[in-house]
């Protein structure tokens, strides 16, 4: 599993027709590559999270469209293309108390593998236990989610 700390940018869209194609195409017209991308959207606007061959200079195309943009660090891992590679990623991290705030993977990468993309609580501490190859703890069966409205 090849991981690494990479920049991810996020960008707020009003949402109307036309606005997440014209930043596509203007990604595409300087010829920036999209290696993942998610949309979560509200009545007012959306947030369009990127991962991109040449970030740097897509930051610049984006900024350029003026609309608002931001960069986080987030990890980038290259998994399997497998039942469990997901699985065994959150179960690491959940293992030593790392919050994953949100996530989202690609598919078809070459030789079968996928990437995801994890906005964790602490990338650092992330970044080291998933380098370590050492088992997982034990986990507790799941009773019940827990989930809160």
């Amino acid at each position: 599993m090849a991981l690494s700390v990479i920049k991810q940018i996020s960008v707020f869209l009003v949402n109307k027709p036309g606005v997440l194609a014209q930043v596509t195409q203007a990604l595409a017209d300087a010829k920036v590559n999209i290696k993942a991308l998610t949309l979560v959207d509200s009545q007012e606007h959306g947030v369009l999270r990127l991962v991109l061959e040449n970030g740097e200079r897509g930051t610049d195309i984006l900024k350029s469209l003026d609309v608002p943009v931001t960069e986080t660090d987030v990890l980038c891992i290259e998994m399997a293309n497998r039942p469990g590679a997901l699985a065994d990623i959150c179960n690491r991290l959940a293992s030593e108390h790392i919050n994953i705030n949100y996530a989202y993977c690609t598919t078809g990468a070459k030789g079968g593998k996928t990437y995801g993309i994890f906005k964790v609580s602490d990338v650092k501490k992330a970044q080291k236990v998933l380098e370590q190859r050492k088992p997982i703890r034990k986990r507790q069966p799941v009773k019940r989610l827990q989930i809160r409205t």
